[in-house]
């Protein structure tokens, strides 16, 4: 959420800069300056009158401490109309304030200096490329029929037993899943991340907390009888760890990784592109979150785009990253970078990794500061990014280390998984 001191030194610049995300960003930014005005005069309004009802009481007290009784009588019935004022003004203000802050849940992160204009995914500017993308044998297949012929994922056992966009892994497809999650981690902790379990189910405090809620809340699966949702990343219940909290400076860096499955209603489209792995609403996932002093937040930024990058060069995969514009930036997101997998079967890049800063706009929902020595507490920068997400890591390693006599796996996972192909 942004912060509204922000907004009342920063309208102008903001409704430009919201612009970048093709929505109509001044109309929102006055709507809450027009409730913050209301809000300020309302609580002045309301200050004045419990001040007065307090000193009027004070003077009651005397009067019947001195014997006029009568006197005091009078001045309660003015107490007694302050009061009702009060509690009128005190809900309003409740109300006001509410009102206030729906519209700035409306309102998304203000976009980096750097994030380009643009309306769709294709706006998107590659940054970086790197990796040889493999020749393949002649009749190469897809992720979907190798994991067939070779019985690794059924994705027809997932529909029997709950539906659509939620496989089995079976066998050298079980071990090769179980052994990226273990790879992931190890070169997460050995880059100096905490490993974390973390529940799999949130309340709707963390939801508001890191901005799935309301944006996302058609797009993750609902408990209604407890009002929890399953997690749609880990980025939800790692962050919300420090909901809050007030750190000090010391505290800096905060690092954590930690390993979920990810739940997600989005539905998608029909055809090739969403086939197999490539869209799912239960998928594996390994994430990386920080916590950083404001200063150092877009070193940090750049520090976890290289912990990606060498995962994908040790996987020997062929990528790209792209910085993506303002239309498809994430609603929370001040700057992301995706990382991409080149589908040689496919002939398409897969998205595998979402990196990105968010400044302050979840400390200010989650109400997490740190603060130096005597200075006023300041809100703190957090970020995160996958590293990885294994549907389509696993469809790429799939689809470029086939051949003629089966799969290879890469060398980085051999310890792993303890096999180097998968041919039968």
């Amino acid at each position: 959420m942004l912060e509204l001191q922000k907004i009342r030194d920063h309208t102008e610049e903001y409704g430009v800069a919201l612009a970048k995300r093709n929505i109509d960003g001044d109309t929102l930014l006055k709507q809450v300056l027009t409730l913050d005005e209301k809000r300020r005069a309302t609580q002045a309004e309301l200050d004045n009158t419990l001040s007065e009802s307090n000193k009027l009481s004070k003077e009651i007290g005397l009067l019947f401490k001195a014997g006029n009784a009568a006197e005091a009588n009078v001045l309660k019935q003015t107490t007694g109309t302050l009061k009702t004022r009060s509690k009128q003004l005190a809900d309003t203000l409740s109300a006001v304030v509410e009102e206030m802050d729906q519209v700035l849940y409306q309102i998304p992160n203000i976009p980096h200096v750097s994030v380009p204009p643009g309306n769709t995914d294709e706006d998107n500017e590659e940054v970086f490329r790197e990796g040889d993308i493999p020749k393949l044998v002649e009749n190469a297949l897809p992720h979907w029929e190798l994991a067939k012929n070779y019985d690794i994922i059924d994705f027809e056992l997932g529909v029997k037993v709950t539906g659509a966009g939620f496989p089995v892994y079976k066998g050298k497809g079980a071990r090769l899943q179980r052994a990226l999650i273990s790879y992931f981690l190890d070169r997460n902790t050995a880059a100096g991340y905490t490993e974390l379990q973390v529940p799999y189910l949130v309340n709707e405090a963390s939801g508001f907390g890191t901005g799935q809620l309301p944006d996302k809340e058609g797009q993750m699966y609902h408990v209604g009888a407890d009002n929890l949702y399953l997690i749609p990343t880990a980025e939800v219940p790692v962050t919300n760890l420090l909901r809050d909290e007030i750190l000090k400076a010391t505290d800096f860096p905060i690092k954590y990784t930690g390993y979920t499955p990810c739940f997600r209603r989005e539905a998608g489209s029909y055809g090739a592109h969403v086939r197999g792995l490539n869209r799912l609403h239960q998928f594996d996932k390994v994430e990386i979150v920080r916590v950083e002093h404001p200063k150092n937040s877009y070193q940090a930024l750049d520090e976890m785009v290289e912990h990606v990058k060498n995962l994908l060069r040790e996987l020997q995969l062929p990528y790209r990253i792209l910085r993506l514009c303002g239309g498809d930036l994430g609603f929370t997101a001040a700057l992301t970078y995706d990382f991409e997998v080149f589908s040689t079967a496919q002939q398409r890049w897969l998205e595998i990794s979402s990196v990105s800063n968010f400044e302050t706009y979840q400390a200010n929902r989650l109400k997490l500061r740190y603060k130096e020595g005597n200075e006023k507490s300041q809100l703190v920068h957090t970020l995160n990014g996958s590293a990885l997400a294994l549907p389509r890591v696993l469809a790429g390693i799939l689809e470029n280390y086939q051949t003629e006599n089966g799969i290879r796996v890469p060398e980085v996972l051999v310890p792993y998984c303890g096999f180097e192909r998968i041919d039968e």
